[in-house]
């Protein structure tokens, strides 16, 4: 009996869930580094249904504590949707469904039950976050590997100049699809070989591990290949598959080497068995507490409707600027036709203001009733794509400056152009009134405004500058910020009240 109706709590909490559920598994659809998200779920039926034979000896037991934990994870989703941070609200509907099991059948049942469960967070897309770093590293092992190989190498950025030619560390090199793939096939792997904690553990620490440093050998390996062959080999779909192979082997390598130290083992037969008078839940306890359950999960959608059914109409346009002193109405021309690359924006400025022979472009992309595909913070949303045929990011960093009399902490970055040309950026988010340059923050910001029923109003700001001289560009935009900040701040805010 138990089992039954636990399977209609999951799929009930599905279909309350269901945009859900289904923007994770377009997400294995469409992308090779979270494919593996497809195959999680009939593991983790697999993995329970290989210790089936323990769960006849347990007794399913309510928990009301891990229904009031189930709403906390459903309060997570919620901040998650209003914040537009799509891992959040997946990491949130998995934790619901991993709690719906000890609501309903008690923890005893879900510990023994636990890998199972917890595996199936693997189904989350997520790791992004983790691809500059990884580029950056990547970088860095290229360049050492080079050097000690005695090739000159000239690095700006995450581009490499060597006498055979020109090299780019872009996102399909970070490593990240191999780092994720290990991580999710080297637990299970560990979990199904090694019975004692630590070899699980460590075999899990090996498969970060290892991935990290063979994407380091693949990249050098890639560019001495295209650098002895005279870039006859090693390039276009051969870089791709060259690097999965290298891949291949070393992860093969790892689980045979692994093998070694294996523990035998005997699929778990259970607890004791209790005795034959311990109580089973009556039909009526097991309907009350998957009614709870359910009502529970089913709140939160219905108060993510109610804010969306407040949501305001579209912003047609900003806020006029209004003069900036001192400065002019200038000429987009050369460098200063670059526009950042931010889409989905219900509003767009483009600018250039012009000084005693200095310009500086502003550029301002408003956003008004975000969702999980169009929102100010999002991976896609970036100064220069990595594929940009014009236009390369060289160097990045922070500063402070002063924003109406407040000081904050800005992003900078150069960018480098085909003829040369540089540019110096600045860059900040505006959300409801307050100023931040992480990412994060403005994440918290959207959430906190949207949860007091302030709505989600929010813009990013970027200034930019030709970098003609040491120091030249940074001057140039801080004098444009000192008179211009409290101006852009007050049309975004007429924007934001013109509600």
């Amino acid at each position: 009996m138990a089992g039954p109706a636990l399977l209609v709590v999951l799929l009930t909490i599905l279909a309350l869930f269901r945009e859900t559920a289904s923007e994770m598994a377009s997400i294995w659809w469409r992308s090779d580094t979270y494919a593996h998200g497809m195959i999680v779920p009939p593991i983790t039926v697999w993995l329970v249904w290989r210790v089936r034979a323990g769960l006849v000896a347990l007794t399913p037991r309510s928990s009301y504590l891990a229904v009031f934990l189930l709403g906390g994870a459903g309060f997570g989703w919620l901040v998650g949707q209003v914040a537009a941070v799509n891992a959040l609200s997946q990491f949130a509907l998995v934790a619901m469904l991993v709690l719906a099991v000890p609501a309903l059948v008690g923890w005893q049942v879900a510990r023994w039950l636990a890998f199972p469960l917890l595996f199936l967070f693997f189904a989350v897309p997520f790791g992004d976050f983790t691809q500059p770093k990884l580029m950056e590293w990547t970088a860095d092992a290229t360049v050492a590997g080079l050097r000690l190989s005695g090739i000159p190498v000239y690095r700006e950025g995450q581009h490499l100049v060597i006498p055979s030619g020109n090299w780019a560390v872009v996102e399909a090199c970070s490593g990240v699809r191999y780092l994720i793939a290990s991580i999710t096939v080297g637990t299970l792997y560990a979990y199904l070989t090694y019975r004692s904690l630590s070899r699980r553990l460590l075999f899990f620490l090996v498969s970060i591990i290892v991935p990290v440093l063979a994407n380091w050998g693949r990249a050098y390996m890639i560019v001495m290949l295209g650098h002895l062959s005279g870039n006859r080999l090693a390039v276009g779909v051969d870089h791709l598959v060259y690097g999965w192979v290298f891949f291949g082997v070393v992860i093969l390598a790892m689980f045979w080497i692994g093998a070694r130290w294996r523990e035998d083992d005997t699929l778990p037969q259970g607890p004791v068995r209790v005795p034959v008078t311990a109580s089973r839940p009556s039909p009526a306890a097991l309907l009350a507490a998957g009614s709870v359950t359910v009502l529970v999960a089913g709140l939160w959608p219905l108060v993510l409707w109610q804010l969306d059914h407040a949501a305001v109409h579209e912003v047609k346009s900003l806020a006029s600027l209004g003069p900036i002193a001192g400065w002019q109405d200038g000429d987009a021309t050369g460098p200063y036709d670059w526009q950042p690359r931010f889409a989905g924006a219900d509003a767009l400025r483009q600018a250039v203001f012009a000084r005693d022979g200095r310009r500086v472009g502003l550029f301002v992309a408003y956003y008004r009733n975000q969702d999980q595909q169009r929102k100010l913070v999002s991976s896609t949303n970036v100064l220069v794509a990595s594929g940009d045929p014009v236009w390369a990011k060289v160097a990045g960093g922070v500063r402070e400056i002063s924003l109406n009399r407040q000081p904050v902490r800005i992003r900078t970055a150069e960018l480098r152009g085909l003829e040369s040309a540089r540019l110096l950026v600045w860059q900040w988010y505006w959300i409801n009134g307050r100023w931040t340059s992480s990412e994060a923050i403005a994440k918290v910001y959207t959430a906190l405004s949207r949860l007091s029923g302030h709505g989600d109003d929010s813009a990013v700001v970027i200034l930019f500058a030709q970098q003609d001289g040491p120091g030249e560009a940074d001057a140039t935009l801080a004098d444009f910020v000192a008179v211009a900040a409290e101006a852009i701040g007050s049309a975004l805010q007429q924007t934001a009240d013109g509600r």
